[in-house]
């Protein structure tokens, strides 16, 4: 194991130990950029890095977006996306140099030595072939097993990771399973050719905290029984803590610390590691109600398919000026069709929006400008959310003409403003979203928000994307915000740390109900219905060993129902 003391950038030479699975020396990776107006240049995105890995052994990689997490994961299969280009060092797995293999070697490799597991199964299947014709697809392809040897692996992987019907869930389509199953068909997948080693690529980011509990402990379990060694990268230290036996903090494409997973949780020597550990201790003491609410929402009941599927039943909420109310739930539950619904996106089949005592009409067409204007909405993906093609003051600046007619040096001066409300500066207003950062693009918007001067933002999981530290200064900018603008902000998520460091009031969701609701303190003080008191468990702590107690926690809790 490396000096846990190892500066940034600094190669290690060392002796492979014995029972090395993969050694990557010295590794360096390029990729060229086109920023607009400006000819191609290329960047490094990994400086040099080294590391090893022991057969049956979890490495955690940890870092922010940019750190090169899954860019060196995916150096072990010999493999750069995007025009990625590794241009030195050594990646050597079963004793050999996998770069000098060529691309015949790289075929033979990646299946069979080599497995991956997306963040995003949802993305990674074909939604068009059944589940076990692509569980089995790698092992058929390499010739390790028959088609029944292959097909009975799998049904053996569905049980041990616990899959519902695991004789028959094969035969299922990607849509006919939930998000946290597909998750761990595609582990079954990767694990059914009989790797030595599994790239695990953020395979819980994208689940709620009950699925995701379920998903790590199936994920542990699968790699204690059948000895496969595991990169397993994420953003989240609480993760990593319950499945790696080391872990390996990276930032900018360097290696800033690596140690054993106690000693990086409990005792990190560098100060971007103690950073990461100490996120999410934002002070938030909540507001009592002094005034009428700015938005209630009563008795709400809304559904798709022309109201056939109920997803929203009678649900009713108030949002007090300057404050933040949280609405938390997994997935399914009705959190963002409530925001549908209060922006007339999803007009209510029954019951009354009333914003500042006034009735909204129910369908976004027969609002009022005036009732656009006030009602803004920041979304999860600020990717998608932003026009490529236009500039950072194009995309601030829209609002204010829209809503206000401001325009020329009148609207240059308002979007510099906001631009410094927002503590990015002047610098960024000729840049275009690709130029930015995930925090950057998350914090354009935001002021994009800010510009249309509202009474109410919808934030809709605007941290869920993010990294811990970016997410933490995301969350402090919000605060000072609305202290500044007293803006009242309704609050999407599914991360309980999230919600302690922002909410005035909670609102639990449950299949399309609101099963606990109240001020915060209220809300996360005991006694707990089953629902709250499983969903607050199941927020994973920075802690070894916490995943073992939470998992005999709901056995014991299910052995008394």
């Amino acid at each position: 194991m490396a000096d846990a003391k190892a500066k940034p950038g600094q190669p290690k030479s060392r002796q492979p130990k014995s029972g090395v699975l993969l050694d990557i020396r010295n590794l360096r990776i390029e990729a060229t950029v086109f920023p607009p107006g400006e000819p191609p240049k290329n960047i490094v995105l990994v400086h040099d890095v080294s590391l090893t890995l022991e057969k049956g052994k979890v490495l955690g990689l940890i870092g922010e977006s940019g750190a090169g997490k899954s860019t060196i994961g995916l150096s072990s299969m010999g493999y750069g996306r995007g025009g990625v280009r590794i241009t030195g060092g050594e990646v050597i797995l079963n004793g050999r140099d996998i770069l000098k293999g060529g691309k015949d070697g790289f075929r033979k490799l990646r299946g069979r030595e080599v497995c991956y597991v997306a963040q995003s199964a949802a993305a990674a299947f074909n939604p068009a072939h059944k589940l076990m014709d692509q569980v089995v697809e790698a092992a058929l392809l390499h010739g390790t097993a028959t088609r029944a040897e292959a097909e009975r692996r799998a049904v053996a992987l569905f049980k041990k990771l616990s899959l519902p019907n695991p004789e028959t869930i094969g035969e299922r389509f990607p849509h006919q399973v939930s998000g946290g199953q597909l998750q761990r068909v595609m582990t079954a997948m990767a694990l059914c050719s009989e790797p030595d080693l599994i790239v695990f690529d953020e395979p819980t980011t994208a689940l709620d905290v009950t699925t995701q509990i379920d998903v790590l402990a199936a994920i542990k379990d699968a790699i204690r029984d059948t000895r496969v060694a595991a990169l397993y990268i994420t953003h989240d230290l609480a993760v990593v803590a319950q499945v790696s036996d080391e872990i390996m903090v990276l930032r900018h494409g360097r290696l800033v610390e690596w140690g054993g997973t106690r000693q990086i949780i409990k005792e990190p020597t560098e100060s971007y590691t103690q950073a990461l550990v100490s996120v999410h201790h934002i002070e938030h003491h909540e507001k009592q109600p002094t005034t009428k609410p700015v938005l209630s929402v009563k008795n709400v009941t809304a559904g798709y398919g022309q109201g056939i599927v109920k997803v929203l039943k009678s649900v009713s909420v108030d949002i007090h000026p300057g404050q933040t109310l949280a609405v938390v739930g997994e997935s399914g539950s009705g959190k963002s069709t409530l925001a549908r619904a209060i922006t007339g996106l999803l007009p209510p089949q029954q019951g009354e929006i009333f914003f500042e005592g006034r009735s909204l009409s129910h369908r976004l067409s027969d609002r009022t400008k005036d009732d656009l204007r006030q009602l803004q909405m920041i979304y999860q993906m600020a990717d998608v959310a932003m026009n490529p093609r236009q500039t950072v003051g194009t995309i601030v600046g829209r609002p204010l003409t829209f809503y206000f007619g401001l325009k020329g040096a009148e609207r240059g001066r308002r979007v510099k403003e906001l631009l410094e409300e927002i503590e990015m500066g002047t610098g960024f207003i000729d840049r275009y979203p690709a130029e930015l950062s995930g925090g950057q693009k998350q914090r354009v918007c935001i002021a994009r928000a800010l510009a249309a001067k509202p009474k109410l933002i919808i934030c809709d999981e605007v941290t869920s994307a993010l990294d811990p530290l970016v997410a933490n200064g995301i969350l402090k900018l919000l605060l000072e915000l609305q202290h500044i603008e007293q803006v009242a902000y309704l609050f999407i998520t599914h991360d309980i740390a999230t919600v302690k460091s922002i909410a005035d009031s909670i609102a639990v969701m449950y299949r399309g109900e609101v099963v606990r609701y109240g001020v915060k303190r209220k809300v996360l003080t005991p006694p707990f219905d089953d629902y709250t008191d499983l969903l607050l468990s199941s927020v994973p702590e920075m802690e070894t060993g916490w995943l073992e107690q939470a998992i005999d926690s709901r056995k014991m809790a299910s052995a008394g129902n």
